[in-house]
């Protein structure tokens, strides 16, 4: 699994990670899959984020891979004074603590800038700075403050979104700014302070809507109450009580699908001539399709809606895409050594760079794994 990431875009770039959850892993795992050395420092006993429960249970696998572990006791003089040091042997620092801790402990931008001039330090936040910034966030917070969960519930049910949107895109975000100081530093000679916020994300998310009301002045309503701007845009049910989600968004897909339910004779009823026309009576045409869909499987109908160039999904569930056979062929699905010795899967990023998919070229790390490698820098021994 070992692999070089010499050829790799961020190969020599070092940075230094204090994160925990999502957020600022996500950021560190992205510069670690380029190619950057990426040392995850842990406090005494690992990283709490590799023994949550429930729907946490995954965090630590799905973003911590291609990074090296160290352990460190920041709360103490010893272990801040090894990290500012490490931090010194960095261009990249990476934390997504509560506001003011990494001042408070003498880690903060303005401290180690002083030392570190090139240094590109990234904090990930609840709030960029504002009348919220001291604010403590969630995803779900956000996601109620920032528009996303109105629009995803029904009315009157707001509803989050089923995975970390916005402690993921955080991250994203955080790597982006990397990328663009990295670049301003090659003309500079200087770094800088970066800050990614979970609010600013998820309202970003929103802004679509946010215009859409600007423009008309009517507030968009939940996406489940919404006016589909297309007839066919549904999820049907069909036989056995399979789900199928099928999309005609133009006049001759809608032609197309009728020719593939063998059902030509809804081309002649006046009221579906046109899209326009089809969506002025959207209830009785879904009601209408629902009815011929409910005779159909999903295996049998799939086939042929693709053939015909009609988009469709069925609705599939995470675990079920383990066994995804375009993740498995394409390679964005792959396996892992994870800490304990076991095969984990491993999810790629999701892009090519020259035909080829940065990859795991390490195994996850084990708390502390990393000590003595890292620690001999500064020449010191690992306890």
């Amino acid at each position: 699994m070992t692999q070089s990431n010499e050829s790799l875009p961020l190969a020599g770039i070092r940075v230094i990670e204090f994160t925990h959850m999502v957020m600022g892993p996500t950021c560190g795992m992205i510069l670690a899959d380029l190619g950057a050395e990426v040392i995850k420092v842990e406090p005494p006993g690992g990283d709490k984020t590799r023994n949550l429960p429930g729907l946490g249970i995954g965090f630590f696998r799905a973003f911590n891979r291609n990074k090296k572990s160290v352990v460190l006791d920041i709360t103490t003089d010893e272990g801040r004074a090894t990290a500012a040091e490490l931090a010194g042997q960095c261009d990249v620092l990476l934390e997504n603590f509560r506001p003011g801790l990494m001042r408070k402990l003498g880690l903060d931008y303005d401290t180690l800038s002083k030392s570190c001039p090139r240094l590109v330090y990234v904090s990930h936040k609840g709030f960029l700075p504002g009348p919220y910034e001291n604010r403590l966030a969630l995803d779900e917070v956000v996601q109620m403050m920032g528009g996303l969960s109105y629009m995803t519930g029904p009315k009157g049910r707001p509803l989050r979104a089923g995975t970390s949107v916005n402690d993921i895109m955080g991250g994203m975000f955080g790597a982006i700014g990397v990328l663009a100081a990295l670049r301003e530093r090659d003309r500079t000679g200087r770094g800088q302070e970066i800050q990614s916020a979970l609010f600013e994300n998820c309202v970003f998310l929103a802004s679509q809507h946010m215009q859409q009301y600007a423009m008309t002045g009517e507030a968009p309503p939940p996406m489940p109450s919404r006016v589909s701007a297309w007839s066919v845009y549904d999820v049907f049910t069909l036989a056995d009580d399979e789900q199928l989600f099928i999309g005609a968004v133009s006049d001759k897909q809608f032609v197309t699908l009728c020719r593939v339910l063998e059902r030509p004779d809804l081309l002649e009823v006046p009221e579906y001539a046109s899209n326009a026309s089809r969506v002025a009576v959207r209830p009785q045409l879904l009601e209408q399709l629902g009815g011929i869909l409910m005779h159909h499987r999903v295996a049998e109908l799939a086939p042929r809606l693709e053939a015909a160039g009609i988009p469709y999904a069925p609705i599939v569930r995470p675990d079920q895409l383990l066994d995804d056979v375009h993740l498995k062929e394409s390679g964005g699905l792959v396996p892992m050594q994870a800490e304990d010795g076991s095969t984990a899967p491993a999810v790629l990023l999701p892009l090519l760079m020259g035909g080829r998919r940065p990859g795991v070229r390490s195994p996850l790390p084990k708390p502390g794994e990393h000590n003595d490698e890292i620690l001999a820098r500064l020449g010191k021994a690992s306890r």
